[in-house]
């Protein structure tokens, strides 16, 4: 990742703290307001444990996501910390990728000036975890800052077995993400399926996963389904996103969700497959209705 502010992702987790103060007049806003209009019937067909990464949808306070995202049968959201964990819990929706342990995108892992302040953070967190009732912590690599592969995975390896101890011991996995290092986090590390599968062999640990992010590893690799498959041992969750942008997973991108969410099925996956695009409209409703449509299109 460059650390450019044109960063999705790192640009909405940005305004979401920055905005954080404006929040409840935000809620009152939509408690005020007539109600965001009801889900059409529908029926999930249980095959698919649905999520949704939060940070997309930061305009939207978390409340008013968890009442919507609820009706649509979604289960769960991502990338939420303990903070807003209560929130989620209230709803009855469940953390299946926790967050909070992680400096940021870019110092990682695989630089041993930041193990020391991950190892406390991550040694802190897997128990609240735990203690939640939830499963899985994510972690990244970090920026490559020009690193070789090798001194990459020998230090992610090193700093990340310090802590597997307390991983194991509490149940929690940590599933480190693979992101594109072409278009939106430029020299992140961890951007081939390949270099997580070789750090997952390395560390040894069931408790040690791959976030395999579809958006993502379609632009820095393609050959998606194929993969999953020669890789799903080391993969425990999955992120959608429409390409090229980031936008819906409609038939206004290149990929075919519905294949790919059946090739994940026929291998046996029992985890969360959270949307993690970016809706088109600006309005709450619109963003919703956005996010069902994603929803639908993977209920397969």
């Amino acid at each position: 990742m460059s650390g450019s502010s044109s960063n999705p992702r790192r640009r909405a987790i940005k305004n979401m703290v920055v905005g954080s103060l404006a929040m409840g007049s935000a809620a009152n806003a939509f408690a005020g307001s007539s109600s965001l209009k009801e889900p059409e019937a529908y029926t999930m067909k249980g095959n698919i444990n649905h999520s949704v990464c939060r940070w997309c949808y930061g305009s939207i306070p978390l409340e008013a996501l968890c009442t919507g995202v609820k009706k649509m049968g979604i289960v769960a959201i991502d990338l939420v910390g303990p903070k807003d964990w209560p929130v989620l819990q209230k709803h009855g929706l469940y953390s299946s990728m926790c967050n909070g342990a992680e400096i940021n995108l870019e110092d990682g892992w695989n630089h041993t000036e930041f193990h020391s302040t991950l190892i406390k953070n991550y040694a802190e967190m897997i128990p609240l975890v735990a203690k939640a009732g939830y499963k899985q912590l994510i972690c990244f690599s970090g920026s490559r800052r020009n690193l070789d592969d090798e001194t990459g995975w020998k230090n992610c390896a090193e700093g990340l077995k310090k802590v597997m101890g307390i991983a194991e011991k509490h149940n929690v996995t940590l599933v480190m993400e693979l992101l594109n290092s072409k278009i939106d986090h430029k020299d992140y590390q961890c951007d081939k399926t390949a270099w997580g599968v070789e750090l997952s062999k390395r560390i040894g640990s069931e408790n040690f996963k791959l976030l395999y992010d579809i958006y993502h590893m379609q632009i820095d690799e393609g050959d998606v389904i194929r993969t999953i498959r020669q890789h799903y041992p080391y993969l425990s969750h999955f992120h959608t996103g429409g390409v090229p942008g980031r936008r819906e997973i409609n038939q206004s991108q290149e990929l075919y969700y519905p294949a790919i969410m059946k090739a994940i099925l026929d291998l046996g996956f029992k985890g969360y497959v959270a949307q993690e695009f970016i809706p088109t409209p600006r309005d709450a409703e619109g963003q919703l209705a956005s996010l069902q449509e994603g929803v639908r299109i993977c209920d397969v």
